[in-house]
């Protein structure tokens, strides 16, 4: 069956792995959409800078910008990576189903991993008067950028909240002031990302 050209939405769950306080975020997103659209989106919504390798963990596939295929190829076998600017959102989505998971990790270093959880598609008539991709729910800031991983983020936020111990003056120097962990606006990500849009058009 050919798919419609009109885009149809997705709803997602996207959860940060192993931090507290849980980081999520729920996106409706386009099903013609590449993976490679779907990781700018994510960066956006959650937080991150887009400075660090990613991929996508989808049952024994890896779907990843092809530079870092190559990359992964020099030094170990890549015949189950496929390049994310190939793979789309409706057929991720129709592998699968509702409920289905994937896995995307973003930072090799600091192993950031994210659960998306394909949910329940939204009713039609619901859905098809709101601006494709939206945020629609979330909670808590994301971790800063190169803080260290799982385990360092929970050392960031020990320190930060310790104004006595011997590093807070050169964590809050580091981290530009202040950083509230269970900041976030709903309305702003989605404003902001239309004028982000804008701009590149």
């Amino acid at each position: 069956m050919p798919m419609s050209r009109r885009p149809q939405p997705v709803a997602l769950r996207i959860e940060l792995l192993n931090v507290a306080p849980l980081v999520w975020r729920r996106v409706l997103v386009a099903n013609q959409w590449t993976l490679a659209s779907l990781h700018s989106y994510l960066q956006w919504v959650m937080g991150w800078t887009n400075s660090h390798a990613h991929e996508f963990q989808i049952g024994a596939n890896v779907v990843a910008p092809d530079w870092w295929i190559h990359e992964v190829g020099l030094d170990s076998d890549i015949v189950n990576y496929r390049d994310e600017r190939r793979v789309s959102v409706a057929a991720v989505a129709a592998e699968l189903g509702v409920g289905g998971e994937v896995e995307y990790r973003y930072d090799m270093g600091d192993d950031w991993r994210h659960r998306i959880v394909i949910e329940s598609q939204p009713r039609f008539e619901l859905a098809q008067d709101l601006p494709l991709p939206i945020c629609l729910a979330g909670e808590n800031a994301c971790p800063p950028e190169d803080v260290g991983g799982p385990h360092g983020y929970e050392e960031f936020l020990q320190i930060l909240g310790d104004r006595k111990h011997e590093q807070h003056v050169d964590v809050v120097r580091w981290i530009g002031g202040l950083f509230d962990p269970k900041g976030f606006d709903l309305s702003r990500i989605n404003r902001e990302f239309k004028g982000a849009r804008r701009r590149r058009h």
